[in-house]
């Protein structure tokens, strides 16, 4: 903005001299010719007024008494015009006035009276003075408009600005806001002046003290300071991209004036860019750079975490023959199609790729066994190699995956995709659609894995599973408790252990198909056991941690008592304390639940999980089994025993019923006897029985006689 100036005044001022006589307009034209001013003369109030209107004069010689309109009248209407309001007049009269008559006419806006004869020098001077004085007068009435004009122009720059303006004061307050920036924070100007421009920054993150942040350090040493990648906060809670620049003004306004620029396009065409540059365009998945970029993020959090992952490379098999035969728009389709297969069977936070031409690659994260990830490729294959109808014509997919298994197969991103690749050429030697692992002991480890998966579920499908019952024995008198009714799997004509197939199932979620089912036959059984151990005979049955989440296991409950008749005492359910401690609040509840059902809850294995007293007082429990382990060595470890003896003393003192397991020597039945352990099962009794024996099995145990039998 240039600096204000006042324009050039015209040499040749203009004096206008009013007087009715002709002679006194002659003489006073001669006498002030020579002057550095131009001279009109007029000779009645009425022609000065129109002269007024029409010429732009600097000092009006007003004869005081003049037929019609005085000049007093003159005067009057001068001042009452913003033209001539400030125009100078010096009243000529031929005589003396009365005080009265000076004081009207300098009350109607003379500046001076000048009575004639005068000194001609004089005279002149005071007009040399006059128009000086009204030429400063113009002067400064200029430079007020002119800097009224800048005041507005600044004022419609700032207000009509696209960027956000703020003028902060030393203190880090905003004295000033534009309406850009109130509109960029969804606020108002009056609402942003006084607060704290600290307070709005969200990102980068500054010193709490205004002092020392990066704004006022800047502002102290006069330099320019810059944020390009910045974040204000909006008042709706929302995040505003910014780059902010703070300029100090001068020294003595103490202050600076910070512009924002609004970078939320910037910043999503960035990200528009960004995402097209990792996306596959056909397919919208990503593309070969995407897949890398996620695979090096997905390495270095696997490495931190110690979880395992898997990649996927699969090829499609019968593609190119399509694509040849139908023209690329329908190889086009069949990709597409096998995209969105991929989304449907991988799970969210799993990562797809299109790597080019008809292979695709997947990211499997945070994997429990490595393979897993040949159930998901089993899957993949039988999904793709299906019957597709292209415009009509049928033909057929199908899809070689390659496994590569993190870390075993590579530990950086370029080994794990060469050894994916390499192992889905091998998937295609061996006949196409297929997988193969990169290792072959983790073929093997797959393939079997998988047999046991299809013939648990072939198991289940054809009633392969059968229930074994172990006795549960009170220790002082030998009568029969109850039976532990315990899941056997015998797999053509062989015994599978339980620790095999059983977290099997609980990882496939078969479990609760098998357990409704164990469920189920054990209850029958006890009611069919009415007649021979009566309505007393407990039956415990294992319940799976993923069982006892389900929220209709007591509805499931309730419909077998009442279906079977069964008192709900007879029924006892052993939870594991890792079941217990997976989510404290909803366990309880359902021990509450399970409590008015009227059904027993026994802690198996207690001592060897999660176990804390703090916990234990809040579970509404019946009874706690003591874990084989202890007992087995309780004997010859001080250490085990105390363990044993302590958990009796726990169960007697919060009213629990305590059952041994794994009791297999006289010994061990004794030292549990003498310290006070209700219930024992085990060997030394007897094992899981069959049905038709633990049919005949006694309704109590001959004690002596099994004393007797061990000492011969």
């Amino acid at each position: 903005m240039p600096r204000l100036q006042p324009k050039p005044q015209s040499v040749a001022r203009t004096l206008l001299v009013v007087d009715d006589r002709e002679a006194n307009l002659v003489a006073m034209e001669a006498l002030l010719g020579d002057g550095d001013w131009q001279v009109l003369t007029v000779n009645s109030g009425e022609a000065a007024l129109q002269t007024l209107l029409e010429i732009d004069v600097e000092l009006v010689l007003l004869d005081v008494q003049m037929p019609g309109m005085d000049g007093f009248e003159v005067a009057r209407l001068m001042r009452g015009n913003p033209h001539t309001r400030y125009t100078p007049i010096i009243f000529v009269s031929a005589i003396a006035h009365t005080r009265e008559s000076v004081l009207r006419g300098y009350a109607t806006g003379a500046v001076d009276f000048v009575l004639k004869p005068f000194d001609p020098q004089v005279l002149k001077h005071k007009i040399n003075t006059l128009l000086s004085h009204e030429h400063n007068r113009r002067n400064l009435q200029l430079l007020t408009q002119q800097l009224d004009s800048a005041r507005a122009f600044n004022a419609s720059v700032l207000s009509n600005a696209a960027e956000g303006i703020l003028v902060v004061g030393e203190d880090g307050l905003i004295n000033f806001a534009n309406p850009a920036i109130a509109q960029m924070l969804h606020s108002s100007v009056e609402a942003l002046q006084g607060t704290a421009l600290l307070d709005h920054l969200a990102a980068p993150q500054m010193p709490e003290a205004w002092r020392e942040s990066g704004f006022y350090q800047h502002w102290r040493s006069g330099e320019t300071f810059r944020l390009h990648e910045a974040q204000l906060h909006t008042a709706t809670g929302g995040i505003l991209p910014v780059a902010l620049s703070s300029s100090p003004l001068p020294r003595q306004q103490r202050s600076m004036v910070v512009i924002a620029l609004d970078m939320s396009v910037v910043r999503n065409l960035h990200l528009q860019l960004e995402t097209q540059a990792v996306t596959d365009s056909l397919t919208g998945l990503l593309n070969r750079r995407g897949f890398h970029q996620a695979l090096s993020s997905a390495l270095a959090r696997v490495d931190r975490d110690g979880k395992r992952m898997a990649i996927l490379y699969i090829d499609l098999d019968g593609f190119k023959r399509i694509n040849d035969s139908l023209g690329h728009d329908a190889g086009d389709e069949i990709l597409c199609r096998v995209a969105r297969v991929l989304e449907t069977c991988m799970r969210p936070y799993d990562i797809i790729a299109r790597m080019g031409g008809d292979e695709f690659t997947a990211l499997l994260d945070s994997l429990k066994h490595p393979e897993d990830a040949a159930r998901v490729a089993e899957k993949l294959i039988e999904l793709i190699s299906v019957r597709h109808t292209i415009d009509g014509t049928e033909v057929t997919l199908g899809a070689s995956v390659g496994i590569a298994h993190f870390p075993d197969s590579g530990q950086s991103v370029e080994e794990l995709l060469r050894s994916a690749d390499m192992a889905m050429y091998e998937a295609k030697r061996a006949g196409r659609q297929q997988y193969r692992y990169f290792s072959q002991e983790m073929n093997g480890r797959a393939h079997a894995r998988l047999t046991m998966e299809e013939n648990l579920r072939s198991a289940i499908d054809q009633n392969g599973f059968s229930l074994a019952y172990q006795p549960q024995i009170i220790l002082e008198s030998g009568k029969l408790r109850g039976f532990e009714a315990l899941l056997r799997w015998n797999q053509d004509g062989g015994y599978v252990q339980p620790n095999v197939f059983v977290p099997l199932l609980e990882e496939t979620r078969l479990i609760d198909q098998v357990g409704k089912w164990a469920l189920r036959e054990g209850m029958q059984q006890c009611r069919d056991w009415r007649e021979k151990f009566g309505d007393e005979l407990v039956m415990s049955f294992n319940v799976s941690p993923v069982q006892f989440s389900r929220t209709c296991l007591l509805d499931n409950l309730q419909r077998l008592l009442d279906e079977y008749q069964l008192d709900p005492a007879q029924l006892e359910l052993e939870v594991t304390e890792g079941a217990l401690m997976q989510d404290l609040e909803q366990s309880c509840e359902k021990l509450r639940q399970l409590r008015r059902l009227g059904v027993r809850v026994a802690v198996d294995d207690f001592g060897t999980g999660y176990s804390s007293l703090a916990y234990l007082r809040h579970f509404e429990l019946d009874t706690l089994k003591i874990d084989r382990l202890f007992i087995a060595n309780m004997l010859d470890s001080p250490r085990d025993a105390a363990v044993v003896s302590t958990i009796i003393d726990l169960g007697r003192n919060l009213e629990l019923e305590v059952i041994a397991e794994g009791v297999e020597t006289l010994a061990q039945r004794d030292w549990l006897i003498e310290h006070g352990c209700q219930v024992m099962q085990g060997f030394l009794v007897a094992p899981g029985l069959s049905l038709s024996q633990a049919q005949a099995f006694p309704h109590k145990v001959d004690w002596q006689q099994l004393d007797d039998s061990a000492s011969h």
